[in-house]
């Protein structure tokens, strides 16, 4: 092996051992300063009743907003990743593509800024129209919010967050569907509809649950759109258009950190190592799942 190429390998391999070590060093960081909240009497902790008590709607809270969010993105991302690559003229597509883009570049902050100033405004018909015809139904049991900041809200901002981030990793799977695929169901009498639905969608059907778990782990740590938009009450709610809503770990975090002293400092890193946990679970399925697809060409079979 020459020179170069063993330089490159030390330090590729150095690479990977040093990402290794920091994600080591962050987790036994977050570990070391949680424990005292753990083992702490419940009433030193914050709200008096134990730690589990006290994440536990914190984590309802984040799993049901980022649920939401990955329940509106993902249809919506398979959808704009199939008309750029099989349907919009060529032109069209690629300034689409841009544009989708360009959405993972806007700051989360602009995005709680629309949400707040403009969706929720835009949303309180809706959730008067909710309750007034599907108020049976838990998810809309109102009453609804004045305000329109809403766990419903949070949830469209995140999936506005989340979907440039499926669209790109869908749409690259669509590319590369093998072309010889397409042009025999087409030969045999397919549809362009019927075509995508028998070679398109099934070669990318991995990398779409792998994108759509990597989305959930983007909408599972966002922090300052939400904790801008939501109306926080505290407890566990399912109720998606009411003032009553739970709160995420992320954005607990980001508005109680700066004035919190003591055990309580040692709590919000406790609901940290839960959602670094989660995020971590999240993102090692999304690649599982992505390795898992078996890149094949025509001439495979």
């Amino acid at each position: 092996m020459r020179t170069g190429d063993q330089i490159f390998a030390g330090l590729s391999t150095g690479s990977g051992v040093l990402i290794l070590a920091i994600l080591a060093g962050v987790a036994a960081f977050l570990v070391v300063e949680a424990w005292p909240a753990v083992v702490a009497p419940a009433d030193e902790v914050p709200g008096g009743a134990g730690v589990t008590v006290y994440i536990w709607p914190l984590l309802f809270g984040t799993l049901l907003s980022a649920a939401l969010a990955l329940l509106i993105a993902a249809p919506l991302a398979v959808a704009i990743a199939l008309f750029i690559t099989h349907y919009a003229p060529r032109r069209l597509a690629h300034g689409l593509g841009y544009v989708v883009d360009l959405l993972a570049a806007v700051p989360s902050i602009v995005y709680g800024l629309w949400g707040i100033a403009v969706l929720a405004p835009a949303t309180v018909d809706a959730g008067a129209w909710l309750y007034e015809n599907l108020g049976w139904i838990p998810l809309f049991a109102g009453p609804p919010s004045s305000t329109g900041r809403t766990m419903l809200v949070a949830a469209l901002v995140l999936a506005v967050m989340v979907l440039p981030i499926i669209t790109a990793v869908v749409r690259e799977a669509f590319l590369q569907t093998p072309r010889l695929y397409e042009e025999a169901a087409l030969a045999l009498g397919a549809t362009h509809w019927e075509m995508i639905k028998m070679t398109v969608l099934p070669f990318g059907r991995s990398a779409i649950i792998g994108a759509s778990m990597l989305g959930l782990g983007r909408a599972l740590g966002e922090t300052m759109a939400v904790a801008m938009v939501l109306s926080v009450s505290g407890g566990v709610s399912i109720n998606l258009i009411s003032r009553s809503n739970p709160s995420t770990i992320a954005a607990t975090i980001a508005l109680d950190f700066p004035e919190s002293t003591g055990i309580a400092v040692n709590t919000l890193i406790a609901a940290g190592l839960v959602l670094f946990a989660v995020t971590f679970v999240v993102n090692m399925l999304a690649r599982v799942v992505i390795n898992r697809r078996r890149d094949f060409s025509g001439a495979d079979r």
